[in-house]
């Protein structure tokens, strides 16, 4: 099975995960790179999508990224968050992102927080609808750590397991 990890990273916290994503791929057949250097998606059979969730969806460089996926693909999709995991805004993300991948076969998702920018927590801080956000944000300083790139890394394995099934029960089938 021939995997990519493509990611798209502004602050290198999605950057790191998709590292650690990489890393714990029991693979020789493995690439990884950014989504402006990913080209020809045709040769994998499992791709890893990265994200930082902005503004509670999905970057418009991800978007892109996403629609321009040969279809029959099998995605697995990982992002980064300033809020708690499980939160309403990333799972708004992933389900942005999922509708952007119409015939896909999507495997799996993972969401860790990650450090936001401090001068954005300034920012929304002062406004009234994002108070509560940006407080949550100030507690995702020194994320991804170790215990969300372990379970990276873990998320990694299990999709890999689970496209590799996929992927031999649809060559008996065909």
């Amino acid at each position: 099975m021939n995997i990519l990890v493509a990611y798209y990273s502004e602050t290198g916290n999605t950057r790191k995960v998709a590292e650690a994503i990489f890393a714990s791929l029991r693979h020789t057949q493995k690439k990884i790179l950014p989504v402006d250097q990913a080209e020809d998606l045709e040769p994998y059979h499992l791709i890893y999508c990265g994200f930082p969730v902005q503004h509670h969806g999905v970057p418009a460089r991800m978007v892109h990224f996403l629609k321009g996926i040969p279809k029959g693909k099998q995605i697995a999709l990982f992002a980064t968050h300033g809020s708690l995991r499980g939160g309403e805004k990333a799972l708004s993300a992933f389900f942005a992102a999922i509708s952007q991948l119409p015939g896909q076969t999507i495997v799996g998702t993972f969401g860790c927080r990650g450090q936001v920018k401090p001068q954005l927590i300034d920012e929304w801080i002062e406004a009234p609808q994002h108070q509560a956000w940006a407080r949550e944000a100030q507690s995702a300083n020194g994320h991804p750590d170790a215990t969300d790139l372990h379970d990276a890394g873990e998320f990694a394995e299990t999709m890999l397991y689970a496209a590799e099934n996929i992927h031999g029960s649809l060559k008996k089938q065909g």
